[in-house]
């Protein structure tokens, strides 16, 4: 079903993951996109997406018919992101649906981790995100439409341990998301971040998270870990599939999500049952 026909869509962090899929989604559904990416490695972060991963990203957006823009770009800079919106109103008019998926993961206990890791990890994931946002809500306030969806995490609604940095920056979009949705409101925008548990992508599958599950194992394996991640939530799952996030994230997009608007929609395997906020 093509729902997004003439809808131009801006993704962060598009270059591969969740970002390529949800990009490549929307496009075969009828959207024109806007694919943005730092496309160089943050050191203290897993692999991150390369400059030929974001030309791919395009390439396959464009073989399902869709135009696109690609646009080389750090979230954390508040300039660079005002000119990725006013680069996607000069080539398309219009921003109808704003994805901030850009986002890194490091580790560690809070009272030993050097201080370049606690900033880059809450200045990407919550920093990025509003600088994101504050760019693209006077577009939207101006049109009196649009939708906007950040990407939160279910650890962002409880700690963990040797995780505070991601845990904060998380718990802060879901914040954000709150009262940016308030705001946007009267213009007839909607808010609302997404918010997985573990996602099958080089942000799960990598040996710095395997090791924080499976400390006791030198070099452990997705085998290995597989069963710790699935004690986290009911349904025993350990991780969710790529096409789970982009599934939950068209729908906060789409029409069928026109009253929803300031939630974190769960997509956790029960997990978020647990929370108590």
């Amino acid at each position: 079903m093509r729902n997004f026909d003439g809808r131009i869509a801006v993704v962060t962090g598009a270059a591969k993951g969740q970002g390529r899929s949800h990009a490549l989604a929307l496009a075969q559904r009828g959207a024109d996109l806007v694919l943005v990416d730092i496309a160089e490695q943050i050191p203290c972060a897993s692999r991150m997406g390369t400059p030929e991963e974001l030309e791919e990203t395009a390439r396959l957006v464009e073989a399902l018919g869709a135009s696109c823009l690609t646009v080389k770009a750090d979230t954390r800079d508040p300039q660079q992101m005002r000119d990725v919106a006013a680069a996607a109103v000069e080539r398309f008019g219009r921003i109808d649906v704003l994805l901030a998926n850009a986002g890194i993961a490091a580790y560690g206990p809070v009272r030993e981790m050097a201080d370049d890791v606690w900033r880059d990890v809450v200045d990407v994931n919550l920093g990025g995100v509003a600088a994101t946002i504050r760019a693209v809500a006077p577009v939207m306030a101006k049109q009196r439409s649009g939708r906007i969806i950040a990407t939160a995490s279910s650890v962002g609604r409880e700690g963990g341990p040797n995780n505070a940095n991601y845990a904060a920056s998380k718990w802060g979009v879901i914040g954000l998301v709150k009262s940016v949705a308030i705001e946007m409101a009267p213009y007839g925008v909607t808010v609302n971040a997404f918010s997985p548990m573990s996602v099958s992508t080089d942000m799960c599958h990598n040996d710095l998270t395997y090791r924080l599950f499976r400390p006791d194992l030198a070099e452990p394996t997705a085998d290995d870990v597989r069963d710790t991640f699935a004690t986290l939530n009911p349904m025993a799952v350990p991780w969710i599939e790529v096409s789970d996030a982009t599934a939950a994230v068209l729908f906060l997009a789409s029409d069928d999500a026109r009253y929803i608007t300031g939630v974190a929609l769960d997509v956790a395997g029960g997990w978020n049952a647990f929370h108590c906020a």
